[in-house]
Protein backbone atom coordinates (compact mmCIF):
# COMPACT_ATOMS: atom_id res chain seq x y z
CA UNK A 1 0.00 0.00 0.00
CA UNK A 2 1.13 3.56 -0.58
CA UNK A 3 1.30 6.19 2.12
CA UNK A 4 -1.78 7.86 0.67
CA UNK A 5 -3.78 4.61 0.63
CA UNK A 6 -3.52 3.82 4.34
CA UNK A 7 -7.05 4.52 5.52
CA UNK A 8 -8.02 5.89 8.90
CA UNK A 9 -8.31 2.79 11.01
CA UNK A 10 -11.46 1.67 12.83
CA UNK A 11 -11.27 0.43 16.41
CA UNK A 12 -9.12 -2.70 16.62
CA UNK A 13 -7.06 -4.77 19.04
CA UNK A 14 -3.79 -3.29 20.27
CA UNK A 15 -1.73 -5.95 18.45
CA UNK A 16 -3.54 -5.23 15.19
CA UNK A 17 -3.11 -1.49 15.66
CA UNK A 18 0.60 -1.99 16.31
CA UNK A 19 0.94 -4.03 13.11
CA UNK A 20 -0.96 -1.36 11.17
CA UNK A 21 1.41 1.32 12.43
CA UNK A 22 4.45 -0.80 11.56
CA UNK A 23 3.09 -1.34 8.05
CA UNK A 24 2.52 2.39 7.61
CA UNK A 25 5.93 3.16 9.11
CA UNK A 26 7.56 0.72 6.69
CA UNK A 27 6.02 2.59 3.78
CA UNK A 28 7.04 6.01 5.09
CA UNK A 29 10.57 5.04 6.16
CA UNK A 30 10.97 3.21 2.87
CA UNK A 31 10.08 6.36 0.98
CA UNK A 32 11.86 8.99 3.06
CA UNK A 33 14.56 7.06 5.01
CA UNK A 34 15.06 7.12 8.75
CA UNK A 35 16.55 10.62 8.77
CA UNK A 36 13.82 12.12 6.59
CA UNK A 37 10.82 10.67 8.42
CA UNK A 38 8.91 12.04 11.41
CA UNK A 39 6.60 10.18 13.78
CA UNK A 40 3.87 12.63 12.77
CA UNK A 41 4.11 11.45 9.15
CA UNK A 42 3.90 7.84 10.29
CA UNK A 43 0.87 8.64 12.45
CA UNK A 44 -0.93 10.33 9.54
CA UNK A 45 -0.16 7.37 7.27
CA UNK A 46 -1.50 4.94 9.88
CA UNK A 47 -4.61 7.02 10.63
CA UNK A 48 -3.75 7.47 14.30
CA UNK A 49 -2.53 10.34 16.45
CA UNK A 50 1.16 11.16 16.83
CA UNK A 51 0.95 10.87 20.64
CA UNK A 52 -0.45 7.36 20.18
CA UNK A 53 2.56 6.35 18.08
CA UNK A 54 4.91 7.79 20.70
CA UNK A 55 3.01 6.08 23.52
CA UNK A 56 3.25 2.74 21.70
CA UNK A 57 6.87 2.90 20.51
CA UNK A 58 8.51 5.71 22.50
CA UNK A 59 10.88 7.37 20.05
CA UNK A 60 11.39 7.47 16.30
CA UNK A 61 14.52 5.40 16.80
CA UNK A 62 12.60 2.67 18.63
CA UNK A 63 9.91 2.72 15.96
CA UNK A 64 12.50 2.32 13.20
CA UNK A 65 14.13 -0.53 15.10
CA UNK A 66 10.77 -2.29 15.31
CA UNK A 67 10.34 -1.74 11.57
CA UNK A 68 13.71 -3.19 10.58
CA UNK A 69 13.40 -6.12 12.99
CA UNK A 70 10.02 -6.90 11.44
CA UNK A 71 11.51 -6.57 7.94
CA UNK A 72 14.41 -8.95 8.56
CA UNK A 73 12.05 -11.43 10.23
CA UNK A 74 9.73 -11.26 7.20
CA UNK A 75 12.60 -11.98 4.82
CA UNK A 76 13.71 -15.02 6.79
CA UNK A 77 10.13 -16.25 7.13
CA UNK A 78 9.58 -15.96 3.36
CA UNK A 79 12.86 -17.76 2.70
CA UNK A 80 11.94 -20.52 5.15
CA UNK A 81 8.60 -21.09 3.43
CA UNK A 82 10.43 -21.35 0.10
CA UNK A 83 12.85 -24.07 1.25
CA UNK A 84 10.75 -27.25 0.80
CA UNK A 85 11.38 -28.84 -2.57
CA UNK A 86 14.33 -29.98 -4.62
CA UNK A 87 17.70 -28.56 -3.58
CA UNK A 88 18.55 -27.51 -7.13
CA UNK A 89 15.62 -25.11 -7.23
CA UNK A 90 15.99 -23.55 -3.78
CA UNK A 91 17.88 -20.46 -5.03
CA UNK A 92 15.17 -19.67 -7.57
CA UNK A 93 12.40 -20.23 -5.01
CA UNK A 94 14.12 -18.03 -2.44
CA UNK A 95 14.74 -15.36 -5.08
CA UNK A 96 11.04 -15.38 -5.94
CA UNK A 97 10.23 -15.14 -2.22
CA UNK A 98 12.46 -12.07 -1.90
CA UNK A 99 10.82 -10.45 -4.91
CA UNK A 100 7.38 -11.16 -3.42
CA UNK A 101 8.25 -8.79 -0.56
CA UNK A 102 7.87 -5.92 -3.04
CA UNK A 103 4.13 -6.30 -2.49
CA UNK A 104 4.54 -4.40 0.79
CA UNK A 105 5.75 -0.91 -0.01
CA UNK A 106 8.95 0.04 1.75
CA UNK A 107 9.86 -3.47 2.98
CA UNK A 108 13.09 -3.82 1.00
CA UNK A 109 14.06 -0.11 1.10
CA UNK A 110 14.02 -0.07 4.92
CA UNK A 111 16.41 -3.02 4.95
CA UNK A 112 18.72 -1.18 2.56
CA UNK A 113 18.42 1.99 4.67
CA UNK A 114 19.30 0.07 7.83
CA UNK A 115 22.50 -1.11 6.17
CA UNK A 116 23.59 2.48 5.63
CA UNK A 117 23.21 3.29 9.33
CA UNK A 118 25.96 1.13 10.76
CA UNK A 119 27.46 4.15 12.50
CA UNK A 120 24.31 4.72 14.55
CA UNK A 121 25.00 3.19 17.99
CA UNK A 122 21.67 1.42 18.50
CA UNK A 123 20.26 1.12 14.98
CA UNK A 124 23.62 -0.08 13.68
CA UNK A 125 23.74 -2.86 16.25
CA UNK A 126 20.21 -4.02 15.40
CA UNK A 127 20.90 -3.86 11.65
CA UNK A 128 24.08 -5.89 12.04
CA UNK A 129 22.19 -8.49 14.05
CA UNK A 130 19.50 -8.69 11.35
CA UNK A 131 22.09 -9.05 8.61
CA UNK A 132 23.92 -11.72 10.61
CA UNK A 133 20.69 -13.65 11.18
CA UNK A 134 19.99 -13.50 7.45
CA UNK A 135 23.46 -14.71 6.53
CA UNK A 136 23.35 -17.54 9.06
CA UNK A 137 19.92 -18.63 7.80
CA UNK A 138 21.21 -18.78 4.22
CA UNK A 139 24.33 -20.68 5.26
CA UNK A 140 22.97 -23.01 7.93
CA UNK A 141 19.26 -23.58 7.33
CA UNK A 142 19.17 -23.11 3.55
CA UNK A 143 22.51 -24.91 3.20
CA UNK A 144 24.24 -22.51 0.82
CA UNK A 145 28.01 -22.63 0.57
CA UNK A 146 29.86 -19.41 1.42
CA UNK A 147 30.29 -18.74 -2.30
CA UNK A 148 26.61 -19.41 -3.03
CA UNK A 149 25.57 -17.19 -0.12
CA UNK A 150 27.83 -14.38 -1.35
CA UNK A 151 26.34 -14.55 -4.84
CA UNK A 152 22.77 -14.77 -3.56
CA UNK A 153 23.20 -11.82 -1.19
CA UNK A 154 24.90 -9.78 -3.91
CA UNK A 155 21.89 -10.22 -6.19
CA UNK A 156 19.64 -9.13 -3.32
CA UNK A 157 21.70 -5.99 -2.84
CA UNK A 158 21.48 -5.27 -6.57
CA UNK A 159 17.70 -5.62 -6.38
CA UNK A 160 17.68 -3.16 -3.47
CA UNK A 161 19.70 -0.73 -5.59
CA UNK A 162 17.22 -1.02 -8.47
CA UNK A 163 14.38 -0.29 -6.04
CA UNK A 164 16.17 2.62 -4.38
CA UNK A 165 17.04 4.24 -7.69
CA UNK A 166 13.50 3.71 -9.02
CA UNK A 167 14.72 2.46 -12.37
CA UNK A 168 11.33 1.07 -13.40
CA UNK A 169 10.35 4.10 -15.47
CA UNK A 170 13.51 3.81 -17.57
CA UNK A 171 12.80 0.23 -18.59
CA UNK A 172 12.70 -0.04 -22.39
CA UNK A 173 14.04 3.50 -22.80
CA UNK A 174 17.50 3.30 -21.25
CA UNK A 175 19.85 0.42 -22.02
CA UNK A 176 21.44 0.03 -18.58
CA UNK A 177 18.12 0.14 -16.74
CA UNK A 178 16.58 -2.38 -19.13
CA UNK A 179 19.51 -4.76 -18.83
CA UNK A 180 19.72 -4.63 -15.04
CA UNK A 181 15.96 -5.15 -14.60
CA UNK A 182 16.06 -8.11 -16.99
CA UNK A 183 19.06 -9.52 -15.11
CA UNK A 184 17.44 -9.12 -11.68
CA UNK A 185 13.97 -10.34 -12.67
CA UNK A 186 14.44 -12.62 -15.70
CA UNK A 187 11.01 -14.24 -15.39
CA UNK A 188 9.05 -11.51 -13.65
CA UNK A 189 9.90 -8.10 -15.10
CA UNK A 190 6.32 -7.28 -16.08
CA UNK A 191 4.96 -8.17 -12.65
CA UNK A 192 7.76 -6.42 -10.78
CA UNK A 193 7.25 -3.23 -12.77
CA UNK A 194 3.68 -3.05 -11.44
CA UNK A 195 5.05 -3.18 -7.87
CA UNK A 196 8.00 -0.79 -8.14
CA UNK A 197 7.40 2.97 -7.99
CA UNK A 198 8.45 5.37 -10.72
CA UNK A 199 10.90 8.15 -9.92
CA UNK A 200 8.18 10.74 -9.32
CA UNK A 201 5.76 8.50 -7.44
CA UNK A 202 5.44 9.14 -3.70
CA UNK A 203 5.62 6.16 -1.35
Amino acid sequence: MTIEEVATAPRMKAADRREQILEAATAVFGAKTYVGTTTDEVARAAGVSQPYVVRLFGTKEKLFIAVIERAYARVIDEFRQALPGDVEGRKERMGAAYTSLLAERGMLPVIANSMSLGGEPVIGRVARAGFSDLWRFIRDEAGFSAEEAREFMAIGMLINTVIGLRLTGDYGNEVSATEVLDACFPDAVANVRTLLPDAGEPW
